[in-house]
């Protein structure tokens, strides 16, 4: 009899910016599939409101609020998982806007302090995760990390969002060479780009004039996402770029 496709029974994962939204989406889809999930959060009240959410479902999860630009903060955090809950297999980095906002503006409108909190969460979050659960998957052999990007990264819109596009222009680059360091030693790396999500009002309505699928992507469409991407199926899919956006674009 075959098994069910993509579980992830005795597997960890930590998830950061995973408190709320598409990130709380993750959480519990991995947590469905039987991972044991960290959640992080920069606040510790929505990252422990998240993770008892999941375990009221019957799931497995614990808080982790760390501020994963806090590259000290972040060594401490896995370090708490794992022994909490033993060592990181799956490591998304989901967390991409800053606690102050995305502040839109026209980039000549902006300040360097302005870009600087979108390169710190953006980029130095992810490498800041990635060097800490790196060591605990090269010693088992196995890992996933999956980066969550925006197709901003390849697409311009005049919305005032450089900075942001150019920190998530960033993870793709990282995220490619990480895949060509770790892939013979049994770790994948790949990103998720997202189009236009459901976290803000009218999202719906602007999806429907670009995407073949006439909606907004929602939670559970990122949290299927990733869970293909960090199972044990995935294990030939690595340094890709991997667009959820509808359609809205195909090249």
């Amino acid at each position: 009899m075959s098994q069910p496709l993509f579980r992830l029974d005795g597997c960890v994962a930590l998830v950061t910016g995973a408190g709320r939204g598409m990130g709380r989406g993750v959480a519990e889809t991995l947590a469905r599939q039987g991972a044991t999930v960290a959640v992080n959060d920069f606040y510790p009240e929505r990252a422990e409101a998240a993770a008892a959410e999941i375990r009221a479902l019957g799931l497995q999860a614990l808080a982790a609020p760390a501020d994963v630009t806090d590259y000290a903060a972040v060594q401490a955090m896995v370090a708490g998982v794992k022994d909490a809950a033993g060592s990181i297999d799956i490591y998304v980095s989901n967390a991409g806007v800053p606690t102050s906002g995305m502040g839109y503006a026209r980039f000549l409108e902006s300040r360097p302090e302005d870009w600087e909190r979108f390169v710190k969460l953006n980029l130095y979050g992810l490498m800041n995760g990635c060097h800490a659960v790196l060591p605990g998957m090269l010693d088992k052999g196995w890992g996933r990390i999956v980066a969550i990007t925006s197709e901003s990264w390849r697409a311009g819109v005049p919305m005032g969002i450089a900075a942001y596009a150019a920190s998530k222009a960033g993870v793709v680059g990282f995220v490619r060479q990480l895949a060509a360091e770790t892939g013979r030693k049994g770790i994948t790396v790949n990103a998720l780009s997202l189009g236009t999500m459901n976290n803000w009002e009218g999202s719906d309505a602007v999806a429907c004039k670009s995407a073949f699928v006439p909606r907004a992507g929602s939670p559970a469409d990122v949290g299927a996402g990733v869970a293909y991407l960090a199972s044990r199926e995935a294990e030939w899919v690595t340094g890709q770029v991997h667009p959820l956006n509808g359609g809205a674009l195909t090249a």
